[in-house]
């Protein structure tokens, strides 16, 4: 799929989403520059509509289907940012939703998801659990499954995240993401690969996610337990398409600690005034934390999403760490 997304494809994806979402800032960091030897650059996608870039996937995936297609439900699942932007996306659409979330997803992204109208099911223990009963559900209701980190529409979508950077820093010398299924990383890749092929990719995940770094670093797919973390947007298995997107569009791949990426949780607030969580942190945490020496720059850095909650937030402020 990574080799026959084009760059056409997220050209039109920009097209077909440009008035729906919300053009982010991307901002100097001037710690993070001083770290780095050189320009440093935060793509802001904590400020998008939902709270996430994950809504650029699903308004581009939704918008893309036959209008009989969509009448028939969108299913999805997620650790709670796709399955925001998959309500906002079918709301605007006027189609019925319904996302899977694990028991534990974060309380501000449950009540968003209803908010927006979708109905919720929150029965699974873990993400995988949430994706097999959405795909289970979908296939008894002959409704459409958009996954959360593959599918062709839904990867142009999220690369329209680097069509943003490119047009903002043309000289982009590196571009470091965060990691999950790969869904951030293949829409961006499919891009920069295509029309900056000289820009390093960067990948970065939690220890408790590192789905794709440990099933790189095997060269097969490798299975995860489903621990704790605050990156839990980056949760959950990957499969051998994610593996062949990592493959693919990655450079190089770091993880977190847990504690790093709380501190990095607290830092960005302090130093930045910008609300992120923990999967949002990672890319900024890499650096802050002198994970990536040789990082060219300018550098972008996604601050994937905020949608983290108040109490959670104000405790890794408050302590700049985090228990379970």
């Amino acid at each position: 799929m990574f080799r026959d997304l084009r760059a056409v494809d997220v050209l039109a994806a920009g097209q077909r989403i440009r008035e729906l979402v919300r053009r982010t800032p991307l901002v100097r960091s001037a710690p993070l520059s001083e770290i780095a030897g050189g320009d440093v650059y935060l793509k802001l996608e904590n400020e998008q509509i939902t709270g996430s870039f994950k809504l650029r996937g699903a308004l581009n995936a939704i918008g893309s289907l036959p209008p009989d297609v969509r009448e028939r439900g969108i299913v999805a699942s997620s650790a709670g940012n796709h399955g925001l932007g998959i309500a906002y996306a079918a709301r605007y659409y006027e189609v019925a939703a319904t996302i899977f979330v694990p028991e534990n997803a974060p309380k501000v992204k449950r009540d968003g998801i209803t908010a927006l109208g979708a109905t919720i099911d929150t029965t699974q223990p873990h993400y995988d659990a949430a994706m097999s009963a959405a795909k289970a559900f979908a296939a008894e209701r002959g409704a459409t499954y958009v996954n959360p980190c593959l599918g062709a529409p839904l990867l142009a979508g999220q690369g329209t995240v680097a069509l943003e950077i490119l047009s903002d820093l043309p000289d982009l010398a590196a571009l470091v993401v965060n990691v999950g299924g790969g869904g951030l990383l293949g829409g961006c890749g499919s891009l920069v690969r295509r029309v900056a092929p000289s820009v390093r990719i960067v990948g970065v995940q939690s220890v408790n996610t590192a789905a794709m770094a440990r099933s790189m670093e095997a060269g097969r797919v490798v299975e995860i337990e489903n621990v704790p973390t605050l990156a839990e947007g980056l949760a959950g298995q990957i499969d051998d398409e994610a593996l062949d997107i990592g493959r693919e569009a990655l450079d190089e791949i770091q993880t977190l600690t847990e504690d790093e990426i709380a501190h990095t949780i607290a830092w960005i607030w302090r130093t930045h005034g910008a609300r992120v969580e923990g999967a949002g942190a990672v890319s900024a945490g890499a650096v802050l934390y002198h994970k990536l020496p040789s990082l060219p720059t300018p550098a972008a850095l996604v601050v994937s999403g905020g949608n983290i909650d108040v109490a959670r937030f104000d405790q890794l402020v408050e302590r700049g760490s985090w228990s379970v």
